[in-house]
């Protein structure tokens, strides 16, 4: 039962091929034969808040005998055994996160050893329960294409500016000689910046929220 549970589980998140993320940071532990599996899923936006996030929770779990790990971030994608036998921990966490589309996602799963060997197989199908277990339907929120950018003006288009970005994540805001925004937008958005004859430069192409919000 609790497998035909989780198979279907994931078949209701997984429905469709678009991009997904999670919408709010979360945990979840399991127990097997004596093991503690407590697997942490965290929104990214860049490679620094991996980084963080790994020392922040070696710092909270210090005792653990493992540290597992997988990212996607955009195109870029990466898994961590830490110690475990080679592919049976970082990948598996890794081949969730794909079969659930997600993106802009870590997944760690730090395991404290419970004095039984689970062997390869059990190690796979531990650190894939314990994941597909911290996955929540209502926790999943649905990505679209974009693009990170810059765009400059003047100080006198200042209010028309932040009107026309009402709905845009503002990411960071210089005001030296002239206004510079880095923002994230949706594709769809950028032929708005070109009609108001905004100075614009695409830094990079990204995902982004479909219900992405302004920052005020």
């Amino acid at each position: 039962f609790n497998n035909l549970y989780l198979l279907l589980k994931l078949f209701i998140i997984t429905s469709g091929d678009h991009m997904q993320t999670i919408k709010n940071n979360t945990h979840n532990e399991i127990i097997i034969k004596n093991s503690r599996f407590i697997c942490y899923l965290y929104k990214i936006k860049d490679l620094n808040d991996i980084q963080n996030y790994l020392s922040n929770i070696k710092s909270i779990e210090k005792d653990a005998t493992h540290y597992c790990y997988a990212y996607i971030l955009n195109d870029l994608k990466k898994s961590s055994d830490d110690g475990e036998p080679s592919g049976t921990a970082g990948f598996p966490i890794l081949k969730v996160l794909e079969n659930n589309n997600l993106s802009n996602i870590l997944a760690i799963v730090i395991r404290y050893f419970g004095g039984i060997k689970l062997g390869a197989g059990g190690l796979v199908r531990a650190y894939t329960k314990s994941v597909t277990n911290t996955l929540s339907i209502d926790n999943i929120i649905s990505l679209t294409p974009g693009y990170n950018l810059t765009i400059e003006f003047n100080y006198n288009q200042i209010k028309e500016i932040d009107y026309l970005l009402k709905d845009i994540t503002i990411n960071n805001k210089e005001f030296n000689n002239t206004i510079i925004y880095n923002i994230d937008i949706p594709s769809n958005f950028l032929e708005t910046i070109k009609i108001n004859n905004i100075n614009y430069q695409i830094n990079k192409e990204i995902l982004i929220e479909d219900n992405h919000l302004s920052n005020k």
